[in-house]
């Protein structure tokens, strides 16, 4: 692995929520050095410590809340139903957050669910579901291969894997003969996070990150056929759908002869990160400096990651997020508390860092309705 950035002491954990400002503050750091693996285009934080991982209730990445993002998993959910005849079918999700995928997965296909995470919390879910669904907070393993499962999903875990090879093989191997299942992952895409210099979506519980084209190949070395490869959600995320297969098969898609151009991307993001962080960091003084008010709305990993590398967390009066489970909990590493947007007219920003600018006229509309005249910086 060549390595090409790296970030000191940042929080273990960027999406647990924290009951108190100083346990927020002195929640676990480790150290991230990202390196690129020039033969496969595998990128990896080769630091890692999985010891210090620990995914429990407290645990809060849903983005559900949403409408932007409720359109983009409806349209998906719809496609995949429609593509694979998702009807009355059995579906095994890994990774399953809080359920919102599945449940509608099932309940629009009159599919039976099986959601595995050890972060789920079963009681939260228990209303929405009925007998169609159930959770179970452990980790996969090979005992689930006894499960009937014609539909095998798993969305924005791998990347929190960091043996990679092993676990696609893992699941490979509890996929057996059952050559006729259908297999979807979700990812995270490092192109944009290169060609972006965007440092914010390199966070230390992100510890593997994927291209379509080393998606693909961890796929086709471990006996699966890739079905379809590409990137959605304003090229944020990469999806695949793959068949297991007794025989390798060749790369089809144009976009898995990428190493080049990763390689490339690499060397540009090495160049230009710090330059990148130094611009935010400038930009926040400045604007503290003329007495704006500062807020950032989006509490999830992108601003626990932006605040731990352009630091001057005082600098930033509100974090605010849709998400009611995060109202009243503090963020990882700078301690600030998560608020409602309810809460912005009492002592309204002037500037609002947007976090995702896919979310950009919703919060627009948002701060409409609040009657709130601010500068809105997508990020």
């Amino acid at each position: 692995m060549e390595t090409f950035y790296e970030s000191g002491s940042i929080p273990v954990h960027s999406c647990m929520m924290l009951g108190d400002a100083e346990s927020a503050r002195a929640f676990p750091r480790r150290d991230l050095v990202l390196g690129f693996c020039p033969t496969c285009g595998f990128v990896s934080n080769v630091a890692f410590d999985p010891s210090v991982q620990a995914y429990a209730c407290g645990y809060e990445e849903q983005q559900a809340f949403s409408p932007r993002f409720r359109k983009f998993q409806s349209e998906l959910i719809a496609g995949l139903i429609e593509r694979y005849d998702l009807h009355g079918k059995d579906v095994v999700e890994i990774g399953c957050g809080k359920g919102d995928f599945l449940i509608e997965l099932c309940n629009r296909g009159g599919n039976r669910g099986i959601g595995i995470d050890p972060a789920c919390d079963p009681e939260r879910m228990k209303n929405q579901v009925g007998d169609r669904v159930r959770f179970i907070q452990e980790s996969y393993s090979p005992r689930h291969a006894d499960w009937p499962c014609d539909f095998l999903c798993c969305r924005h875990t791998l990347e929190h894997i960091q043996p990679t090879q092993e676990f696609i093989r893992l699941m490979r191997s509890v996929v057996g003969d059952r050559t006729d299942m259908v297999v979807f992952f979700e990812v995270p895409a490092v192109e944009r996070v290169l060609t972006e210099c965007a440092f914010w979506d390199i966070y230390y519980e992100h510890c593997s990150y994927f291209s379509l084209g080393s998606l693909a190949r961890v796929f086709r070395a471990n006996r699966f056929e890739v079905v379809e490869l590409h990137s959605d959600y304003d090229d944020q995320y990469l999806l695949i759908v793959a068949r297991p297969t007794d025989q390798p098969t060749p790369a089809s898609f144009p976009a898995e002869d990428d190493i080049d151009q990763l390689a490339a991307d690499v060397k540009h993001f090495g160049r230009q990160v710090r330059q990148a962080i130094d611009v935010w960091k400038s930009r926040i003084a400045d604007w503290r400096a003329s007495g704006k008010r500062m807020a950032i709305w989006g509490s999830g990993s992108k601003c626990v990651s932006f605040l731990s590398a352009v630091g001057a967390p005082d600098a930033i009066e509100a974090v605010v997020d849709i998400n009611p489970f995060r109202h009243g909990k503090w963020l990882a590493g700078s301690g600030k508390e998560v608020v409602s947007p309810e809460s912005l007219p009492s002592s309204p920003p002037n500037v609002v860092l947007v976090m995702n600018p896919i979310y950009t006229e919703e919060i627009r509309r948002e701060l409409q309705r609040l009657r709130i005249i601010a500068e809105v910086v997508p990020v």
